[in-house]
This record gives structure tokens, sequence and C-alpha cells, in this order.
């Protein structure tokens, strides 16, 4: 099964002073607007998104379809393909989208020490 890119998606307090911080870390703004609260950072293949206020935990975040440089992968398994297999494997889903629908959608669970995940398929 392909997850595509992975990245942990962070909840920070303040997002300015989080930028400078992985700043000094190597990390460059890749994308987002710091202006709506998130920013999505890269160093090298590694990514991390900031994000204030919008969710109350860390999440792990994988983007079926894309490389880790967003660029679309010519092979990928779609979400749909993804949550029919989480669930023929008897994985619990917090989340799920709809099998019948086309295009993007996103499906959430628990991992079992409590980690949420987030498969998010930007692309048709």
């Amino acid at each position: 099964m392909k997850l595509g890119a992975f990245s942990i998606s962070l909840n920070v307090k303040d997002i300015e002073l989080s930028k400078q911080f992985y700043e000094k870390l190597g990390f460059q703004v890749f994308a987002g607007d710091a202006g709506q609260n998130y920013l999505i950072m890269k160093n090298e293949s590694t990514i991390i998104g900031l994000f204030q206020g919008m969710f109350d935990k860390n999440i792990l975040t994988f983007n079926p379809g894309w490389d880790s440089n967003a660029n679309t992968l010519e092979n990928f398994n779609d979400i749909r393909e993804i949550q029919q297999h989480l669930k023929d494997n008897n994985v619990a889903l917090t989340q799920e989208t709809n099998p019948e629908q086309k295009g993007p959608a996103n499906i959430t669970l628990i991992d079992p020490d409590g980690n949420a995940i987030l498969i998010d398929q930007h692309i048709s």
C-alpha cells in the first residue's frame, strides 16, 4: 500500500516563533500561509507542518498521490483503496470517506498509543 508523502503536523502556540525555530534547524517554508495560521516547512525530504489553533494534538500525516515535493505521482493508491484495506484488516477509523465519491478526501485513525493519523488525499 502506498501512503504517499509523509509529514508531521505540529500543533504550535505561536506560528512565527515556531517558524523561526525550525529555520534555525535548516527548514525552509515550502507552502502555506502564516496569515492563515499554517506553514509547511521542508529540510531536504523531511516535511513538517506548523498549525496554530487548528487542532489539539500533533498528527502524523500522509498524502496519497504526492511525493515529498507535492508532485503528483503517476501510480498511487487512492484514499478509498487505502480505507478499504484498513477496514479489511480490522483497523478502526475515526473518520471515513464516502467510497462512492472520487477525488480529494481524507480519513483518520488513532494508533495504539493514541497518536492521530491523517491520510489526506488532495488530488483526483
